[in-house]
């Protein structure tokens, strides 16, 4: 199963053409990747995929970029490559494609604000929207190719998780840990990390704590939340609590907590239920047990050539799962100056229930 094929263009064109654009520009970004399978370097140097809903597609890229682009899928996918030298203005090739036949056009969302402008100074007469409305709907729903793709990265991020007794020891510091970690992530087949969270003790009550000099002790539970970007632009993203020897009891209690509430989130998991039942499923539970406070965050968030996009497992989101939606289901339980908790698993919607992506087990690891 392919992943970049020229049919992610054609379905943006009619996309487009539906929401009444009359061409998409987008820059670096997931979406560029999405639609060309090019994994463009943000530089103040213009790099811009032209995409007319009635037209052929037109990738401008500075000329010392080109061999990059041309071994991408773009060219294969139909995508016609023109390049710019240093010095020379490249705005003028958007007005040679666009002109006036364009009187809406869909920015990309992530486009620098000085493109943004300029844009705005060589195109005076079209009405700039965000092109992020009409591609979030591609994007949302995966087809059998990036399920598989999101499964490799389920398994890549689990095979880390199984060497956490290697690295995670009283006497280290998290940095340290967080290196052997990142080197792990590499051997596991992800082309870069993303990022690694390893926080010990009170810092497992910061949900994004990241990592610090501080060292790990005995006794302390351990909030390691890891995530990377395979080779073919598809995200992994898990979290696991561990202990370093027994953990203190009221940790117990309310992991066990968490542990119910992470799996009755996944179990809500099937097409028609909206986004936020699944958030109420976990959050109910956690708040029942008295510790709804200690709830800092969503349940979950889409993942894909993002590590963060739609659709968001929040209370206010009522958008109905579908099969072919992937997500995070994450709950967490943070006791602030004391320790925290989280559980995740990537999930897809399926056509009668859920598909855990990362299959490890979700029990408080003692090591």
């Amino acid at each position: 199963m392919e992943l970049y094929t020229p049919e992610r263009l054609a379905a943006a064109r009619r996309a487009a053409a539906e929401a009444g654009l009359g061409a998409l520009l987008i820059g670096p970004s997931a979406d560029l990747r999405y639609l060309t399978g090019y994994d463009a370097h943000a530089l103040e140097r213009l790099t811009l995929l032209v995409l007319p809903a009635d037209g052929e597609a037109t990738l401008i890229v500075p000329r010392l970029e080109r061999p990059a682009a041309e071994a991408s899928p773009a060219p294969g996918m139909g995508v016609r490559l023109v390049d710019h030298e240093d010095g020379t203005d490249p705005y003028h090739i958007v007005q040679d494609l666009i002109g006036d036949r364009a009187k809406t056009v869909g920015l990309g969302d992530r486009l620098w604000a000085e493109q943004v402008l300029a844009l705005r100074d060589t195109l005076p007469d079209a009405t700039q929207r965000l092109a992020g409305a009409v591609l979030r709907g591609l994007r949302l729903r995966k087809t059998p190719a990036e399920i598989a793709a999101l499964r490799r990265a389920g398994r890549a991020i689990d095979a880390v998780h199984e060497r956490m007794a290697e690295w995670l020891r009283p006497g280290r510091t998290e940095a340290d840990v967080a290196a052997d970690i990142a080197t792990g992530i590499r051997e596991a087949g992800h082309a870069t990390v993303e990022f690694t969270i390893v926080a010990a003790g009170p810092n497992g009550a910061s949900p994004h704590h990241g990592v610090s000099d501080r060292v790990i002790a005995a006794g302390e539970p351990v909030v390691v939340d890891i995530g990377g970007k395979m080779p073919d632009g598809y995200c992994s993203d898990s979290t696991r609590t561990y202990c370093i020897g027994e953990p203190p009891a009221d940790f117990a209690d309310y992991f066990a907590v968490l542990r119910d509430a992470q799996r009755a989130a996944v179990a809500a998991v099937r097409p028609g239920v909206t986004a936020q039942a699944v958030d109420a499923a976990a959050r109910d539970r956690i708040a029942a047990a008295g510790f709804g406070p200690r709830f800092l965050h969503r349940t979950g968030h889409g993942i894909g050539l993002d590590v963060h996009e739609d659709p968001y497992l929040v209370s206010g989101n009522d958008t109905p799962l579908e099969p072919g939606m992937a997500f995070s289901v994450e709950p967490g339980i943070y006791l602030a100056g004391r320790h925290g908790a989280r559980i995740e698993d990537i999930v897809v919607c399926t056509g009668d229930g859920a598909e855990r992506l990362n299959t490890i087990d979700t029990e408080l690891v003692i090591l």
